[in-house]
């Protein structure tokens, strides 16, 4: 890549902002008592942190570090100095109170500051403005007179619909499929020391193999922690929040067993152990995964880049900054960031992970840089920018990060773009060239490009490819990758409608009978032996192997939504409402038009349910999805636009003398 490590040079620009140092006592905390902490002796071989509560003493641990002594008994490990100890007493935390519309909508907050106007209400601590408040004076009194107003509803237009999403949402009429979906949510949620801290993947009482569908999964998580704070519910998703926190790995990497420092689990799972000593008490522990247990053996890059995400999305919508200015989630925040800024072999600035690292958690031949990660990466640098905390300590990781951010996208929109016009000058590549202005810098051979991908391309859209490695491009389409480059801003805006001009163009292949479609087009043939090993549950149009996710809605929407599109999203939802409940909500759906529930897809899978529920929610009240959107930054678009005045295939224009880059 034509750039110097001048254009990189990006001044870190995060915002002040109060910062608590207060760690336990924090009344919108949950507070924590800290009572011990101990290994679980090994089980099926392996390590398990957990975390344990006592159902008799009514007492939650925070995370402390111990080790094995020599004869067997636990002793503290001195060496380990952390921060922070979160601690709690085994109640419900306090609700966060908030600023709810009839349709569990809650207006929610930016930046702590300013209020967002839903559904024409602005609210700011409570306190209606004097305008909407004679408005809705006004309203009541028409309605006193028609006799229409009974007292539950006076008491809402007087005080602004104020309370909890729940109570609010009672007032409004639903379809019977969202009615049902929320019913199903609500059972799938799992409670630690009294309290809900996520939902369980499925709930399927027809299958008598739960194997890891009964555990809490990060990115599973996400729709439902959307969910329920649309709904005005902030509980569940704080406690997820805190606790997965708790167990994100804080041990350097000492051998191929133990996960990376910063890493988050995959999954967890709350178990109960009896007390030692006494046979009628029990335990509840925090059983995290890191892949360890998983099919494959892969530990899970995307895990903490959804909790940044969500954790951003928390404080937007709920108005509750105190969680991510707490010294402890600050200090999680920069593990992460550390841990996908660290330095290593790979020249690139997008991140290199193996095949099963995301959503795709198998062999699908996308190890290298699979386009999904680095969105969703780019995403949380973004989110992690904005919630950092200005201090000495963050200098270095915030330059880091600008810096990242500004050669990702450059990449990204440059490299791994392709619509019609770049499909004809990839065909016309030359080969073998060696120079910094070469045209063809990763060596592509024009063979690559696929008979299908000849017929298939729309004469208008475009889309981002699935990867890019030395002399090769996987040119399928990959639904989350190009979805939350829409999302995160990492695709350009001509891009972000490109890529939606092209969904809706090939509509027949990737939504059908049910949206969405996970990739396209599947493997095949010699090409899926060799690709996925013969996988069985990857056969073609099943699975992870262009099979239909329903899941997927929620991402569509939130797209649809930032390009001003949502007759997009609108019709994908209609066409899901048809069949999804009917067919007791499905992991996955099976053939190329979708037409089969998928052959070993778990029936009321938790994030297909919450990811109708979040499509239905935004969809009526678009604003919300503001929560989740990112803007770019205007000195990365001036660092970006350096960097493509600097590609020797672009005419180059004047130069900027008050540029603060160099190329």
């Amino acid at each position: 890549m034509a750039t110097s490590d001048a254009v990189l040079q990006v001044l870190s620009g995060a915002g002040p902002r109060s910062f608590s140092s207060d760690l336990c006592f924090n009344n919108l905390d949950l507070a924590f008592r800290s009572k011990h902490i101990k290994y679980v002796k090994k089980r099926a071989s392996r390590h398990m942190k957990m975390f344990e509560c006592s159902n008799v003493q009514q007492n939650c641990i925070g995370k402390h570090w111990f080790k094995r002594s020599g004869d067997g008994d636990l002793s503290v490990n001195a060496t380990i100095k952390r921060l922070q100890l979160l601690r709690c007493k085994c109640q419900k935390a306090e609700r966060v109170s908030g600023v709810t519309t009839e349709g569990g909508n809650g207006t929610w907050f930016v930046d702590g500051a300013k209020t967002l106007n839903l559904n024409g209400a602005v609210n700011t601590s409570g306190v209606l403005e004097l305008g909407d408040t004679q408005q809705l004076m006004r309203e009541k009194e028409v309605l006193t007179s028609n006799g229409s107003l009974n007292k539950e509803e006076e008491s809402l237009a007087t005080n602004g619909a104020v309370g909890t999403g729940r109570d609010a949402s009672r007032k409004v009429s639903v379809n019977p499929t969202e009615e049902e979906a929320w019913e199903l949510l609500r059972d799938s949620v799992v409670h630690y020391c009294g309290s809900p801290i996520g939902t369980i993947a499925a709930n399927d009482p027809t299958s008598s193999s739960v194997l890891n569908y009964d555990q809490v999964f990060i990115r599973d998580f996400i729709p439902s922690g959307i969910a329920f704070l649309l709904k005005g519910e902030y509980d569940i998703v704080r406690n997820f929040l805190l606790h997965t926190l708790q167990l994100q790995s804080w041990e350097k990497t000492m051998d191929c067993h133990s996960p990376g420092q910063g890493l988050m689990p995959a999954s967890f799972k709350v178990r109960t152990f009896p007390l030692d000593g006494d046979d009628s008490a029990t335990e509840e522990v925090l059983d995290p995964d890191f892949g360890e247990a998983a099919i494959g053996r892969v530990a899970p890059v995307d895990s903490g880049l959804w909790w940044i995400i969500l954790l951003r999305a928390y404080g937007k919508c709920s108005g509750d900054l105190s969680v991510q200015e707490r010294i402890d989630v600050q200090t999680g925040i920069k593990m992460i960031l550390r841990l996908c800024l660290a330095d290593g072999f790979d020249m690139f600035p997008t991140l290199l992970v193996t095949d099963g690292s995301c959503m795709i958690d198998r062999r699908m031949g996308i190890h290298g840089h699979p386009l999904e990660i680095q969105a969703l990466f780019y995403s949380a640098l973004l989110c992690a920018k904005e919630m950092l905390a200005p201090e000495d300590g963050s200098a270095d990781l915030l330059r880091a990060l600008n810096n990242r951010l500004v050669a990702l996208s450059f990449h990204i929109r440059e490299y791994y773009w392709i619509d019609l016009r770049k499909l004809n000058e990839i065909y016309r590549y030359k080969t073998e060239e060696y120079s910094y202005d070469a045209v063809n810098k990763f060596n592509i051979y024009p063979d690559q490009v696929s008979p299908w991908l000849v017929e298939w391309m729309p004469n208008q859209g475009g889309y981002l490819i699935g990867n890019l490695q030395p002399a090769h491009m996987d040119f399928r389409f990959f639904s989350l990758g190009n979805i939350w480059s829409v999302v995160s801003g990492l695709a350009t805006r001509d891009q972000s409608n490109a890529i939606l001009d092209l969904i809706d163009a090939k509509w027949s292949d990737l939504v059908a009978d049910m949206p969405l479609k996970i990739c396209y087009p599947a493997l095949e043939g010699q090409e899926w032996q060799i690709i996925t090993g013969s996988d069985p549950k990857n056969t073609p149009w099943s699975y992870h192997n262009a099979g239909s996710w329903p899941t997927l809605l929620w991402q569509l929407t939130v797209a649809c939504i930032k390009m001003n599109r949502p007759e997009i999203a609108a019709r994908a939802v209609d066409i899901a409402e048809k069949r999804i409940s009917r067919d007791k909500w499905p992991e996955y759906y099976d053939t190329k038009k979708a037409r089969f529930i998928g052959k070993q897809a778990r029936l009321f899978q938790t994030w297909s349910i919450a990811g109708y529920l979040v499509a239905k929610l935004l969809l009526a009240d678009p604003s919300a999805a503001r929560m989740l959107v990112t803007d770019e930054d205007p000195e990365l678009v001036n660092a970006f636009s350096c960097m493509i005045s600097s590609n020797p295939r672009r005419k180059r224009g004047q130069k900027n003398s008050k540029k603060p880059f160099i190329v």
